[in-house]
C-alpha cells in the first residue's frame, strides 16, 4: 500500500483523478471495458469533479458500481449515496451502464443479490474510496466482518457513522439518519485490481492515525488496505497532521511511503 500526502484536497483530488484515469485507460486499452466502483460524498467532491473534467475517456465502455447507501432513504434526500453518484459522476460522465443500490426499495435483500450477480460476473479494475471518522471503509463500521465473501452485505451503522452523517449537514440530527445500510464487503473491495482511497480534511486525521500506526484490525476497517498489493491512499496535510513524527518525515521527504502489514 502506497501512502501519498498533498498540501491540500484540491491538488490531492486532482492527483488522485491522474491515477485513476491511468487505471481507466488501461482497462480500456486492455480489454476494451472498464469496472469502477466509485465512493461519494463531501470527502470524494474535488476528486470527482477532477476526474470528470478529464478529457478523452471513452466514458460510454466504463461500467460502474455503487459502494453502499443508507435503507429507507429515498433518492431525492441530500444525504442519499446514489443522488450523489448520480450528480457527481454519473450524469457528468454520461456512463451509460451504473448500478444503484435502491435502500428504499421494498425489498433490500433482493437489491444484495441482484447488484452482487451483477458485481460478481466480471473483474473489477478500480475502486474508489474513502475512509470514515471512525476507519471505516463502504459502510464498513467497526468491528468490521474481514471474513464474509458476500458482495453486498446489510450491515448496522454505529452511532459514530451516524453523527458523522449530521457533521457533514446531510442530516439535521442523528434520529434522521438511518441505523441500517447496504455495503459492499471488505474481501469485495479488496478483489479490485487497484484502490484508490480519496482522505481529506483535519476531521480525518484521527482514524488515518490509527489505520496506518494500529495493529491491523476489524476495529480500525480501513487498516485493512494495507494488505493490497496495489492500494493508494491520497491524504492532505491536515489529515495528515497526526501521524507519527517519523512517518511524517519520511513521507515529507519522499512524498510518498510504503506501508504493509
Amino acid at each position: 500500500m502506497l501512502l501519498k500526502v498533498f498540501k491540500d484536497k484540491t491538488s490531492l483530488g486532482q492527483a488522485a483523478a491522474e491515477q485513476a484515469v491511468e487505471a481507466i485507460r488501461r482497462a480500456l486499452r486492455d480489454r476494451g471495458h472498464a469496472r469502477i466502483i466509485a465512493a461519494t460524498a463531501a470527502s470524494q467532491a474535488e476528486f470527482l469533479n477532477a476526474l470528470t473534467k478529464t478529457p478523452d475517456i471513452d466514458w460510454a465502455s466504463v461500467e460502474a458500481f455503487h459502494l453502499d447507501e443508507y435503507i429507507g432513504l429515498p433518492i431525492t434526500h441530500p444525504g442519499s449515496f446514489r443522488g450523489m453518484l448520480m450528480e457527481q459522476l454519473i450524469r457528468k460522465t454520461g456512463i451509460p451502464k451504473y448500478h444503484l443500490l435502491d435502500g428504499d426499495g421494498a425489498n433490500p435483500s433482493e437489491v444484495v443479490r441482484t447488484v452482487s450477480r451483477e458485481l460478481s460476473s466480471g473483474p473489477i479494475d478500480v475502486a474508489f474510496l474513502g475512509i470514515g471518522e471512525n476507519g471505516h471503509i463502504a459502510f464498513n463500521d467497526p468491528p468490521a466482518d474481514f471474513s464474509t465473501e458476500e458482495p453486498y452485505i446489510i450491515v448496522t451503522l454505529d452511532e459514530a457513522c451516524r453523527r458523522q452523517q449530521v457533521g457533514e449537514a446531510w442530516f439535521r440530527d442523528i434520529s434522521d439518519v438511518p441505523e441500517r445500510a447496504i455495503s459492499m464487503s471488505v474481501r469485495q473491495i479488496l478483489k479490485a485490481n487497484e484502490i484508490l482511497a480519496v482522505v481529506p480534511d483535519r476531521r480525518k486525521a484521527p482514524a488515518i492515525k490509527a489505520c496506518f500506526e494500529s495493529e491491523i484490525s476489524p476495529m480500525v476497517p480501513a487498516s485493512i488496505l494495507r494488505t493490497h498489493p496495489n492500494a493508494t491512499v491520497y491524504l492532505d496535510n491536515d489529515s495528515a497532521s497526526l501521524l507519527s513524527p517519523a512517518l511524517q518525515g519520511i513521507i515529507r521527504d519522499e512524498a510518498q511511503v510504503t506501508l504493509g502489514r
